[in-house]
């Protein structure tokens, strides 16, 4: 099997075409094509259905190029080993739920790289079904997903099922947060009927496929509230938290500066538990370099500095 074969059906499938693969390949189409047949001759299942509009991969298809791209990506990194460095770099890259302790022990692990070592760093917060496809596309190394505890039944299997690796997991309640101007601050029982009056601020884009919206509206942190503001990235929230007395919302427990930087507070709620799990994942094949270790290292400890 010809690697350089399994770079033109990723990007034949990247481009869903493959005269643009070709001219993106310096090419010619007649080219590609022959070499996508001598392909899915070798391997004895077509890897592409062709249509009027382009290529799409087939059942089969899609299960062959998952394992391509993984084959590919740990190519690159082993013969990344043998060329010659000019300078040490830190490559490193995580999908992450919408979630403050995480991004504040980024920012630890961040402080903690060697300041003359070049810095190769993506992040990007997301829902949990994103960062799991992302994951097995090998767009990203690291991936946290975050989900109630009543759905592991669903997580679990799937993540077996793309032979994605769970390194740790953390489970927790949802807090409260509001800013401390908030009246919700004062009182002294929080109930779902005190909730009622305020408004409360969603991550618009958690929906779980697969699992019917009247299982969700049950089992997950979402109520039927009247009031209720629908959020796509933390920068926002923040800025009505800390500016709508009337706001709250409920999130995983947060590290005392963030609250402290944004003049929020946090209230555990145990008439109220809404249990969660944050799972890091990865490919089964990827090897953890010693900048994703000394991440985790920071977001352990981080967890158990919220925890005490």
């Amino acid at each position: 099997m010809n690697l350089t074969h399994l770079r033109y059906m990723v990007e034949v499938e990247r481009l869903g075409s493959i005269t643009k693969a070709a001219a993106a390949l310096y090419m010619g189409q007649p080219n590609l094509s022959k070499a996508i047949k001598e392909m899915e001759r070798e391997v004895g299942v077509p890897i592409f259905r062709r249509s009027a509009k382009g290529v799409v991969p087939t059942e089969k298809g899609k299960e062959f190029l998952q394992y391509a791209k993984a084959i590919l990506v740990q190519m690159d990194k082993m013969e990344s080993l043998y060329m010659e460095p000019r300078r040490s770099e830190v490559s490193f890259s995580l999908l992450l739920p919408r979630a403050s302790y995480i991004t504040y022990a980024f920012t630890e692990f961040l402080n903690k790289v060697e300041k003359n070592t070049n810095i190769d760093i993506k992040i990007k917060e997301t829902n949990s079904m994103e960062t799991i496809n992302s994951i097995v596309e090998c767009e990203y190394d690291l991936g946290i997903i975050r989900y109630p505890t009543v759905y592991e039944g669903f997580f679990l299997p799937l993540l077996e099922e793309k032979d994605l690796a769970v390194h740790n997991s953390w489970q927790y309640d949802y807090v409260l947060i509001m800013s401390m101007d908030s009246p919700l601050a004062q009182e002294k029982e929080i109930t779902e009927g005190v909730l009622d009056k305020y408004i409360e601020i969603l991550h618009g884009d958690n929906i779980v496929p697969n699992i019917s919206a009247a299982y969700q509206k049950k089992n997950a942190r979402i109520q039927e509230h009247k009031k209720h503001i629908y959020v796509y990235e933390r920068g926002s929230q923040f800025d009505i938290l800390s500016s709508c007395p009337d706001s709250y919302m409920w999130v995983s427990p947060m590290p005392k500066a963030v609250l402290e930087r944004y003049g929020l507070i946090q209230r555990r709620c145990p008439e109220l538990r809404k249990p969660n799990k944050d799972v890091l994942i990865y490919q089964s094949s990827y090897r953890l370099s010693a900048a994703d270790e000394l991440f985790i290292e920071e977001l352990e400890r981080v967890r158990q500095e919220i925890s005490e």
